[in-house]
């Protein structure tokens, strides 16, 4: 069998790191999906492996309507579907962080009660808003556009997994095991690929008639979302988790969603 190139390496890395989708037998037939030792390198596959799955979840929502499935319905059943695909980490996450931040008054009982697989009332809040602004945010767009939402889906999906780095380049790991720390430090180079990447991919909308203005905003959007929550987790655990970065990706998912539902 011919060795697969490192590019696809890369992309099956990324995708092992975001999804549960069983990639080694198609990229080669290893384990290198779930192992992180070369994740510094190959986070400048993460924006095609976001792009990937959005663009799964954009043909769901062009079946979805295509039956006739109207969109207050078709969006969140498109926005269920991203959460499958990818296990539910990210929402996991972002639910453990807001339990672990607003519910524990030191680190060490931050920690805890991030680790704790019970979800409280903070995370359950966290998730009901956030599902809530992002389904809706796509009802909207479907709405309007089909080819709009579609092109949003895989530019959302794409930028806010390459966001979702930010915590894990700029702070420390916050304990010395999970995915925080197996995943480390993005590389420079490869995290300035990931960037360049997500940026271009962030323009896809403009093919649907969005003026430019609007994927820069999300990317503002999705960026000021990813530093927020850097700067949170700075001061609530002193570090990053792999929580951390799972709430990062849907906090910034929402912001770039919010930049193209927002348009009069």
């Amino acid at each position: 069998m011919r060795k697969p190139s490192l590019l696809l390496i890369d992309l099956q890395i990324c995708i092992g790191f975001c999804t549960w989708l069983p990639v080694s037998s198609t990229l080669g037939g290893s384990d290198r999906a779930f192992s992180f030792a070369e994740f510094h390198r190959a986070v400048r596959m993460l924006p095609v492996a976001g792009a990937l799955l959005g663009t799964l979840a954009a043909l769901a929502l062009g079946s979805l309507t295509w039956l006739g499935v109207p969109p207050l319905l078709s969006a969140p059943l498109t926005i269920s579907l991203l959460a499958a695909l990818t296990g539910a980490i990210h929402e996991d996450g972002l639910a453990d962080c807001a339990d672990g931040f607003f519910g524990g008054e030191t680190r060490e009982r931050r920690l805890e009660i991030m680790r704790d697989s019970r979800t409280g009332t903070y995370g359950a809040a966290a998730l009901a808003l956030t599902l809530y602004i992002r389904s809706a945010s796509l009802a909207i767009l479907a709405g309007k556009s089909l080819a709009l939402a579609c092109l949003v889906l895989a530019a959302a999906a794409a930028v806010s997994r390459t966001a979702a780095l930010l915590p894990l380049f700029l702070l420390p790991p916050a304990r010395q095991d999970g995915a925080g720390f197996a995943a480390g430090k993005p590389g420079g180079q490869a995290l300035v690929s990931a960037l360049i990447a997500a940026a271009l991919f962030a323009f896809a909308p403009a093919c649907a008639g969005a003026s430019l203005f609007r994927p820069v905003t999300g990317l503002v959007l999705a960026t000021a979302a990813a530093s927020a929550m850097t700067a949170l987790a700075k001061h609530k655990i002193g570090g990053q988790t792999g929580d951390v970065a799972g709430a990062a990706q849907q906090l910034s998912e929402l912001g770039f969603y919010l930049a193209f539902a927002a348009q009069p």
